[in-house]
């Protein structure tokens, strides 16, 4: 395997403290979701789904590139939810993808296709359920 690149991020204060990327573009603060959560706060499920969005949706331009798959845009929504099981906290994905100016097969394949490169869906593939809906226009 070789390495392309790496991030680093280092929080304190757990869901409510701080994290803070290297680079210092991230420097948030952090919040356990709740009514009375902080404000302009983030948490890490919302930070998650900004990375596997951007991330998926990166994996389905590589895709249509290489299968010449003519289309007029993409936009993948996550919504990562935290979920309390038996064994503890676990988290689950639905993805929300519209693919504009292909039909729905294509779509489906489209997608189907991105899951299988995509990184996070690499990294959570048998520990996350992830569920994904297709919409075309």
């Amino acid at each position: 395997m070789k390495k392309l690149f790496t991030a680093t991020a280092t929080a304190q204060g757990g869901r409510e403290g701080k994290v803070r990327s290297e680079s210092g573009v991230l420097d948030l603060e952090l919040t356990t979701p709740r009514p009375d959560a902080k404000p302009n706060a983030t948490n890490p499920e919302e930070l998650f789904a900004a990375g596997y969005s951007a991330c998926f949706d990166s994996a389905m331009s590589i895709i249509a590139m290489q299968k010449k798959i003519e289309h007029t845009g993409t936009e993948v929504t996550a919504h990562v939810s935290l979920n309390k099981g038996d064994a503890g906290y676990i988290i689950s994905v639905d993805m929300d993808v519209l693919v504009k100016g292909v039909d729905e097969e294509t779509a489906q394949n489209l997608v189907h296709a991105a899951h299988e490169v995509c990184p996070y869906s690499n990294a959570t593939r048998g520990n996350v359920d992830v569920n994904f809906t297709v919409h075309v226009a």
